[in-house]
């Protein structure tokens, strides 16, 4: 009976042991800090909690393996009113934009949003109509925040007509409220984007613009008529207006990702300006947004598209061994010129490699690559990738081509 009694309290004295090991990991899978407790007093174990805040935790991007393959179409219901029709490549029946997009192997769309436009396109609601169109095709969405009342691009970034004049702190406030009146707008009608970018192509800051024609001196250097959020003269206020846009968005859709957009994606020493102003103030954002257009940085006398491609994704890797940050490529666009095959032929193989190049050769920290404005006919805008009769041109086939190879 003893040696019985002995077996019994050793059995005891093991389970005691797992009890105590199995509530330790229960506390080790709280987060550290957290001080919140359950009525009994006892802190929320990880199921409790991933329960709870299912709705309020952000995705994080690393568990996201979805490469996007995706285009801005902000001017579709422009054309539309205009009488322009788009066509598949066979021709046939005229199809919506978004649907065509879709057909044509792309998975997401970006729209613009403007403060107070001139005409109704581009506004709030316009967007609302461009996303619902979006949402009803299974696709992803990027919100394009520009800020401004027309273009904002790295040329300038124009301040809205309704915040001419206002303090910084009042611009904050101004850029906060129309950020959170759209994407509500958004989410009473049951859309969520996935993306939502913090102004556009903002390379030298934000809400700063020139006066109109030359200097006083007659010179070519133009005058700045705002430079209240440019990142030369006022790098602390432009970021202040990264994070309270950052915020807002957050408010509204807690799992969205922000994006801060730079052009010359094949420039590092842009984004580590840019960027390093943003860390040097402890800026919030999610990602970076880059531009790539080997056709525009011919101006600046980079007349090599392919060592253009391969700086940008290069570029990609820096930016996430700098600033520990994922990118996705937002702008990229390739000449039509339909009286010659070889230039058509030419950008779908700039874009099929940088397709191909931004999934496979960035470690990962590239997430997808968007088209911008492609069903513009080239009357309107020379790097579309549609023909004057509405058709896509040879240059959309990298993205179905890439599509089907996976």
């Amino acid at each position: 009976m003893k040696r019985y009694a002995l077996l019994f309290n050793l059995v005891l004295l093991l389970l005691a042991g797992c009890t105590a090991t199995r509530q330790c990991s229960r506390e080790d899978d709280s987060d550290p800090g957290n001080g919140t407790e359950t009525p009994s007093g006892e802190k929320p174990g990880k199921k409790d909690r991933e329960d709870k805040d299912k709705d309020e935790r952000p995705v994080e991007p690393s568990k996201d393996k979805t490469f996007w393959l995706g285009a801005d179409i902000s001017w579709a219901t422009e054309m539309e009113a205009r009488g322009e029709s788009l066509y598949g490549f066979e021709g046939g029946d005229a199809k919506e934009c978004s649907a065509l997009m879709k057909e044509l192997g792309l998975n997401a769309l970006r729209f613009r949003v403007w403060v107070d436009p001139a005409g109704s396109f581009c506004d709030k609601e316009d967007l609302l109509e461009k996303c619902r169109r979006a949402k009803a095709q299974g696709m992803a969405i990027m919100v394009d925040f520009h800020y401004s009342d027309y273009w904002a691009d790295t040329q300038h970034q124009p301040v809205p007509k309704a915040w001419k004049g206002h303090s910084f702190e009042q611009m904050k406030e101004d850029l906060r409220t129309h950020t959170v009146e759209v994407l509500q707008l958004l989410k009473d009608n049951g859309i969520e984007p996935r993306w939502v970018q913090i102004g556009n192509e903002t390379t030298h800051g934000l809400l700063w613009d020139y006066k109109s024609g030359r200097s006083a001196m007659g010179s070519t250097q133009r005058e700045f008529a705002d430079t209240v959020g440019h990142i030369d003269f006022a790098p602390e206020q432009y970021a202040g207006f990264i994070q309270t846009g950052h915020e807002a968005a957050k408010s509204v859709f807690p799992r969205t990702k922000t994006i801060v957009h730079l052009d010359d994606g094949w420039n590092f020493a842009v984004y580590e300006k840019n960027l390093g102003i943003l860390e040097r103030y402890g800026v919030d954002y999610d990602m970076v947004g880059m531009s790539l257009y080997p056709y525009w940085a011919r101006e600046k006398g980079r007349n090599d598209a392919d060592g253009v491609i391969s700086d940008c994704i290069a570029n990609i890797k820096k930016v996430h061994s700098r600033f520990g940050k994922e990118s996705i490529i937002v702008e990229t666009g390739f000449e039509v010129d339909e009286g010659n095959p070889a230039v058509l032929e030419e950008g779908r193989r700039q874009l099929a490699r940088i397709i191909r190049e931004a999934r496979n050769n960035t470690a990962g920290h590239c997430h997808g690559v968007f088209y911008w404005e492609p069903e513009c006919r080239p009357s309107r805008y020379r790097l579309g990738a549609f023909g004057s009769d509405g058709r896509p041109t040879p240059i959309m086939r990298a993205f179905k081509d890439y599509d089907s190879a996976l």
